[in-house]
């Protein structure tokens, strides 16, 4: 197994309506974890057309606001919460579950994949890092006011053949007005030409314009983003998403680790892409499956003997204790340094 020669990736801004919910229910998470790091967080977040509902199950010692932590979050992405109608409804966690899991047994069962490759500083495809890239600028072309008519929603798409910038794709909300040629313009100026990319067809609002973004056009729904978050679906996922969940679910911690791990062999030499996939029973602290191997399948397993994928292990190597994880909400999860 290995990535394709011809292949396309997406990423998306933070004020689009799924990585709204998914930075808000991180945010949750967060502050739970600044009270209590100890907190058992599953909390889901759904938005629809001047509806923000948040529910799910919370065990902490933590006093959270939820609605003004959600409202605080909505507005500092850039929307006006004025006419936001926002329900919360967040329950304990279920007895069961808690009981399953208190000797540090995993939180549910489940597989991650991780994965690393020596093509770029990153240790992430060039397609991957590129769309994220992309996006993060459009956000903060936004933000500095250096393209004032930018706005919060937008998505970006990068395609790659054989090692190579094919076809870049931006799609993002603007205000009234504003022209195609305009955007296009912008695009070559701020994000194609400062990194050479002067012979790649771009594709910018093909379905024209676009004014109306977030709740106000489309819904949106935490965990909705999973394959923006890890690798743009070139490899194979399990299907848990990230945001919303303590570190004691291992669809997050086990798909973290595995990542950690893959970018450690590539960094070691063993290889130049690297897999890593993890298994789980729920309430179990020992992994059913643990397995590596390269790009051509030969097996890299004997290499994982230094490391604990054990749910506690893990979470206090990669100290997944710490309050972090809105800012890793938006963007992908893995190619940043800071993380």
């Amino acid at each position: 197994m290995s990535i394709p020669s011809l292949y396309t990736v997406e990423s998306v801004t933070c004020g689009h309506p799924d990585k709204v919910c998914d930075q808000i229910s991180d945010a949750v998470l967060d502050a739970c974890l600044v009270q209590d790091p100890l907190s058992r967080v599953a909390v889901e977040t759904f938005g629809t057309h001047g509806l923000l509902v948040i529910g799910g199950e919370v065990t902490t010692k933590a006093e959270i606001d939820f609605e003004q932590l959600a409202r605080k979050v909505y507005r500092e992405i850039g929307y006006d919460d004025s006419e936001l109608r926002v329900l919360t409804h967040v329950a304990q966690q279920s007895r069961e579950i808690a009981s399953g899991i208190q000797d540090e047994g995993a939180g549910d069962q489940g597989i991650m994949y991780g994965y690393a490759t020596s093509e770029t500083p990153e240790f992430l495809p060039l397609g991957v890092v590129l769309a994220h890239k992309f996006a993060k600028q459009l956000e903060d072309l936004r933000r500095s006011g250096t393209v004032p008519w930018l706005r919060p929603d937008g998505k970006t798409q990068v395609t790659v053949r054989d090692g190579k910038i094919e076809t870049v794709l931006v799609s993002t909300q603007h205000d009234e007005g504003v022209t195609n040629e305009q955007i296009a313009e912008m695009v070559r100026t701020y994000m194609l030409e400062p990194l050479g990319l002067t012979d790649v067809q771009l594709l910018v609002n093909p379905a024209g314009s676009w004014t109306v973004g977030g709740f106000d056009a489309d819904a949106g729904l935490t965990g909705r983003k999973i394959m923006v978050d890890n690798y743009g679906g070139l490899i194979p996922h399990g299907g848990g998403a990230f945001s919303g969940k303590d570190p004691s679910k291992v669809d997050r911690t086990g798909a973290y680790m595995a990542r950690s791990v893959a970018r450690d062999l590539v960094k070691q030499g063993h290889a130049d892409e690297v897999f890593v996939s993890v298994a789980y029973a729920i309430g179990r602290a020992e992994p059913v499956m643990v397995h590596a191997h390269d790009g051509e399948g030969n097996d890299l397993s004997a290499h994982l003997g230094a490391y604990d994928f054990r749910p506690r292990a893990m979470i206090e190597y990669l100290d997944l204790r710490t309050p972090q994880f809105r800012n890793l909400a938006a963007y992908g999860h893995f190619g940043r340094e800071k993380f």
